[in-house]
C-alpha cells in the first residue's frame, strides 16, 4: 500500500460516493487503523478487515492482497453497527 500499488474496485468507488467518504480516509484506515480480522482463504486473494475512525465515525475497510505481485485491491468500506464498536 505504501508504494501506491493498489486498485480501487468499482464497488468501493460506488460506496464511498454514496456514503460521503474520501479516498484519503479509506487509506488512513488501512495505514493506521486496527487489523481486526484476516480471511486467508478468500479467493482469488486473501483479504483483511481494518477498523479505523473518521473523527467519531467508525469505518471498516476490506482489502485483498496479491502478495506475489505486491498489489492490493481495496474492496469495500462501511460503517459498522455502533453496538459492536466503541472509540476506546
Amino acid at each position: 500500500m505504501s508504494a501506491g500499488r493498489c486498485e480501487w474496485r468499482r464497488h468501493i468507488l460506488q460506496r464511498i460516493a454514496e456514503r460521503g467518504i474520501w479516498k484519503s480516509t479509506v487509506l488512513d484506515v488501512i495505514a493506521s487503523g486496527a487489523l481486526i480480522k484476516e480471511y486467508p482463504r478468500d479467493t482469488p486473494f486473501p483479504s483483511a478487515l481494518f477498523l479505523g475512525w473518521n473523527e467519531t465515525r467508525p469505518l471498516h475497510v476490506v482489502v485483498a492482497l496479491d502478495s506475489p505481485n505486491q498489489w492490493a485491491y481495496i474492496i469495500t468500506v462501511y460503517e459498522p453497527s455502533r453496538e459492536h464498536v466503541r472509540p476506546d
